[in-house]
């Protein structure tokens, strides 16, 4: 029986949208308010899937608990209030695109998951703007 979690997260950070390998004006038109220099803000909001099979001696799919706590130390004590152009590695020299965070949070949480689990995670950087990996 495959079933599927939901564990929501949440983290404010920064960003800026802009290709240093692009002109000034380039990155204006491609990015526009996004490429402002001073970089702008967003509240994320963040929905970890992860499904499998349900262990028969626990009747979970994963301690949702556990789930809980990599969410938060991974993901939401690393990038919560942060800039992710100047705080993170991540995103040292990766354009903090939601595309490219939503990946990245995948691939963080992954790393920490039974290779049974699939694992998908939607982002959400505005009310009306989210996206997801997988697709």
């Amino acid at each position: 029986m495959k079933v599927s979690v939901y564990r929501k997260g949440h983290f404010n950070a920064a960003h800026r949208l802009h290709n240093p390998n692009w002109s000034d004006e380039k990155n204006r038109n491609v990015f526009g308010l996004c490429n402002n220099q001073n970089y702008h803000g967003h509240n994320y909001e963040l929905e970890v899937k992860v499904t499998g099979e349900v262990n028969p001696e626990t009747g979970y799919v994963i301690d949702m608990k556990y789930l809980a706590d990599l969410i938060k130390i991974h993901i939401e004590d690393r990038f919560d209030h942060k800039n992710l152009n100047l705080d993170t590695v991540e995103f040292a020299s990766l354009i903090p695109s939601a595309e490219h965070i939503v990946y990245v949070i995948y691939n963080i949480l992954r790393q920490s998951l039974d290779e049974n689990l699939e694992l998908s995670v939607r982002l959400w950087e505005t009310p009306r703007n989210s996206v997801q990996y997988p697709a």
